[in-house]
């Protein structure tokens, strides 16, 4: 499913879900553990194609898995091959990871995987201490949330568990551009009506650090270039210091009176 003005139709992103269709006639317990690629296609140089990576648990409450935020619509106008003559190519890849019930399983016999509802969000067992964290720090989160339909509200709570996870990472394991996608997904997030100014903290102080560790970088990069020369100086003195010792210790061996002798003889 593509939404190229957005799920909501109000943010400036090209959104991009994988979902199960018929979801309705599935047997109770069918669920699918997949790992999600899409790739937004660039026709002048497939170097440059743009790749997303999810896991997800398709079941019957949350079928649909995928980006709310695949790429702005700056990123993608501002970028050459991906839009050509008003035309976008997207590749999807599919691998399921863990298969639970068949389309054939009766109802009595499939095992039951049951989502749990917190807050207003249906949620997956092992996402509800995450989801009840978030809300026990930030009573307000959801007062002015303004989606209704109930996938999309789950998937706004996979993007906002996704992201808390990526700000939990340290600047070290962060790149500008994973940044910036979060930067992306944040603004997405605040426009559904998600309270998160606690969050937009978080990202600048991030942002900071990040800047700060840059800096440290440059400046003991720079401080090694300045190193170097000296470094050099160094090893060539200690190059001249050790054939000093040869020599002095060549002049401090003493003379034998009798090997002359010796050899006259």
């Amino acid at each position: 499913m593509a939404y190229p003005k957005g799920i909501n139709k109000a943010h400036d992103s090209f959104s991009l879900f994988l979902n199960v269709p018929d979801n309705e006639s599935l047997p109770t317990g069918w669920r699918r553990h997949a790992k999600v690629s899409f790739s937004l296609v660039n026709q002048g140089s497939e170097k440059l194609s743009q790749r997303k990576v999810t896991q997800h648990w398709f079941v019957q409450k949350a079928f649909t898995g995928g980006f709310p935020v695949m790429i702005t619509h700056t990123e993608l106008n501002a970028k050459k091959g991906f839009l050509v003559n008003g035309e976008l190519k997207v590749a999807a890849k599919i691998e399921v990871l863990e298969v639970v019930g068949k389309l054939d399983v009766s109802e009595e016999s499939s095992p039951i995987m049951k989502t749990i509802d917190v807050n207003g969000f249906q949620v997956l067992p092992s996402q509800v201490d995450s989801v009840k964290r978030l809300f026990e720090k930030n009573l307000d989160i959801v007062s002015k949330f303004r989606l209704k339909n109930p996938y999309l509200k789950t998937a706004c709570m996979n993007l906002l568990l996704s992201l808390t996870e990526t700000l939990c990472q340290s600047p070290q394991e962060l790149s500008n551009d994973g940044l910036s996608h979060a930067g992306v997904a944040l603004a997405y997030l605040i426009e559904t009506g998600l309270k998160l100014d606690w969050l937009e903290k978080k990202l600048d102080e991030l942002k900071g650090k990040k800047k700060k560790e840059e800096a440290c970088l440059a400046r003991l990069r720079e401080m090694d270039e300045q190193l170097q020369p000296f470094k050099k100086r160094c090893l060539d003195i200690e190059d001249q210091i050790s054939k000093e010792k040869e020599e002095l210790l060549a002049a401090r061996e003493p003379l034998s009176l009798y090997d002359d002798i010796d050899n006259n003889v």
